[in-house]
């Protein structure tokens, strides 16, 4: 105990309103991260943890000082300070809640909202503005300039964002995150003094694979998704915790929808895989999951014709065929969670002990794409290779791929098999389904149609990404567990539960009781024995789970 006094007395010590925070030997944090640290929100436009800090805003100004560690006296600098440009050093004083600090947060938010439009009811920002948070919050009881009635000039600056020129309040955050993390700087202030606005270089548009993350940015509602524009009222939306689906890197994002549609996906911060950002690929594809060719009836094809089955009728009528069948096979797509993928190969094999177990196709397209900040797009298009090639590995002799169930079909050795598909775009040729068309009895379990899919004798509709539960472990072996934010349409069944119902399981299926279970089974997932917190876990390095990083 008397070590961990020495060491605790040893770390720097800040003093945020009389409150003392204690930061990590050799941390470097500013007076808003040490002030978030004790509870106390320093209100700000300009300054983000991800970007160079610029100070031009005023809206975190504070009190400063030091605090002498002999005699205790604190001696304070005679003016504010941005808490954002001021180290929080040992024995650094911040005042946020004094008279003058309010006066001044009031006369910041004051001069902002002289020039800035009352559109509150047509702007797209509204419920999650700072501006508007702020005012409330900080702002002069009265307004003492005249509301002068104009909407904001608009104009596109690129194929998916939009410009209110009048709402700006020229934290420069766009600017600085076309030139720091995108690298293609698109984004520039033009003219001088008030007449000061955001630009677009002409010739140059914001075209770049991460535009979307300016609207993120945006502290007010000057910037516009061009996709979410107009559709849904923030307050609306429910936001669940998810994974980004579209690549292997498995950025953190938050899913936002009302009944069961999704209308936004924005990145959630998680400082071991995408930090702040998501690309415009992963930000955008999830249209797919409210398509009207997406799959939702179950059939069986019996001497030519189409029969439409229910799925109790067609889960049992299916486990009695496979255990009718001899030697089964089963294709695991990247697409499923780890969850799904362990539930399926062990059916299989639970009929079967030498059911053939593959990794179903691997979507790559092109090469990987990095940015100037490090943030890459993946060529590996799908969320989950590496989870479900180690379940694979743990069912079968290293990592066979569809190439060997088609090979063992044509051999006549595999007489039945559920191939699983979760693919939003076009996955299999017509030649390579021809090779799988000898099987007795092929399930395929998908979201689209598929020249596959014509083949099958039973075909089941897939749940999305949004619609299921379960775990992803992306390309640095980091696995994320999260919930479903939709329930998928009519007459589709997630695949967790269908594989579940086949096994027999009692009551509903739960993705954690499965994930502990293949903890259990599967040495490389150990990690994930222990619940899986907001961040993940990595498996690689056997990590316990860690806790959120802020700031």
């Amino acid at each position: 105990s008397i070590s961990s006094n020495l060491n605790r007395s040893a770390m720097p010590t800040v003093y945020i309103d009389g409150i003392e925070v204690q930061l990590a030997e050799g941390e470097r944090a500013n007076g808003i991260q040490a002030a978030e640290r004790a509870g106390i929100e320093i209100p700000h436009y300009c300054w983000h943890p991800g970007l160079t800090v610029v100070a031009s805003c005023r809206m975190c100004l504070v009190e400063t000082g030091t605090r002498d560690p002999q005699s205790g006296e604190v001696k304070m600098l005679p003016k504010l300070v941005p808490a954002c440009q001021t180290p929080a050093g040992d024995n650094t004083v911040f005042v946020t809640n004094s008279d003058k600090v309010k006066q001044a947060r009031s006369i910041v938010e004051e001069d902002l909202l002289i020039r800035h439009p009352i559109d509150c009811p047509i702007c797209d920002k509204a419920g999650e503005c700072d501006l508007q948070d702020y005012h409330f919050k900080y702002g002069q009881d009265e307004r003492r300039a005249d509301v002068r009635p104009f909407t904001s000039r608009r104009r596109d600056v690129g194929d998916t964002v939009t410009l209110f020129v009048d709402r700006c309040v020229m934290c420069t955050r766009c600017v600085r995150f076309t030139r720091e993390i995108s690298g293609t700087s698109e984004l520039f202030v033009a003219h001088r003094g008030s007449h000061e606005e955001i630009e677009v270089f002409p010739g140059y548009p914001l075209d770049n694979k991460m535009a979307g993350n300016v609207v993120d940015l945006c502290p007010v509602g000057a910037l516009g998704d061009k996709d979410f524009l107009y559709r849904q009222r923030v307050w609306m939306m429910k936001a669940h915790d998810g994974v980004c689906t579209g690549c292997s890197t498995g950025c953190s994002i938050e899913v936002e929808e009302n009944q069961d549609t999704v209308y936004r996906l924005k990145p959630r911060e998680n400082p071991h895989i995408n930090e702040w950002w998501m690309c415009d690929e992963g930000r955008y594809g999830f249209h797919h999951v409210h398509s009207d060719r997406r799959l939702t009836n179950v059939e069986r094809i019996e001497d030519g014709e189409t029969v439409l089955l229910e799925w109790t009728q067609v889960l049992p009528e299916i486990d009695e065929r496979f255990r009718q069948a001899g030697r089964l096979g089963a294709a695991l797509s990247p697409h499923l969670t780890v969850e799904e993928a362990y539930l399926l190969a062990k059916y299989v094999r639970s009929i079967d002990p030498e059911a053939v177990v593959v990794l179903g196709p691997v979507p790559v397209e092109g090469q990987d794409e990095s940015f100037k900040n490090g943030f890459t797009i993946r060529a590996e298009k799908c969320p989950n290779r590496r989870g479900v090639e180690e379940v694979v590995r743990h069912f079968s002799d290293g990592v066979p791929t569809l190439e060997e169930l088609i090979a063992n079909v044509e051999a006549g050795v595999v007489q039945a098999a559920w191939i699983s598909g979760g693919y939003k775009n076009d996955w299999i040729d017509d030649a390579t389904a021809e090779r799988l068309a000898p099987v007795s009895c092929l399930v395929v379990q998908d979201l689209f149609g598929s020249p596959l899919l014509d083949r099958a004798r039973y075909r089941l509709p897939g749940a999305a990404f949004a619609e299921r539960a379960g775990s992803y472990v992306n390309h640095v072996d980091r696995l994320q567990s999260v919930d479903w934010a939709i329930r998928p349409p009519a007459g589709v069944r997630v695949e967790g539960g269908v594989y579940w119902q086949l096994l027999q399981g009692q009551r509903m299926f739960k993705a954690r009781g499965v994930l502990e279970e293949v903890a259990r089974e599967i040495p490389f997932f150990a990690a994930a024995a222990n619940e899986v917190g907001p961040l993940g876990v990595d498996l690689k390095a056997g990590s316990a789970v860690e806790k959120a990083v802020t700031g």
